[in-house]
């Protein structure tokens, strides 16, 4: 089924998009044993990311409208650069790829920016 992008700035609009979508979830839920682990690894791993991403937007605001020392700015770009390796090495762990964290919100289409 092909994602229809919405952007609006407005909560009705997004209410009557997803009342007019198709019910494309599964009835029921999949709770094997052995992937419950890996599926709360993807959804804690794939929050951290949208965090990381939305802290990294703030940062760069605060760098474009001056609010940020040179020691601030080099601190903040090694944090996120830290962030950024431990994420990755925590998706090779669990065998994730970028996509595979890039949960589909239906006709709003994907949580995270494209990778």
């Amino acid at each position: 089924m092909p994602t229809v992008k919405l952007k609006t700035d407005c909560p009705e609009d997004f209410i009557r998009a997803l009342k007019g979508s198709k019910d494309t979830a599964p009835r029921r839920i999949n709770l094997k044993k052995e992937n419950i682990g890996k599926d709360l690894a993807r959804l804690v791993l794939t929050l951290i990311e949208l965090l990381r991403q939305l802290l990294e937007k703030q940062a760069l605001r605060r760098m474009e409208g001056g609010g940020l020392s040179e020691e601030e700015l080099n601190e903040l770009g090694m944090a996120l650069m830290r962030l950024e390796e431990e994420m990755n090495g925590l998706k090779r762990h669990f065998g994730f790829k970028d996509e595979d964290l890039n949960i589909d919100l239906g006709p709003i289409g994907k949580l995270l920016k494209d990778t």
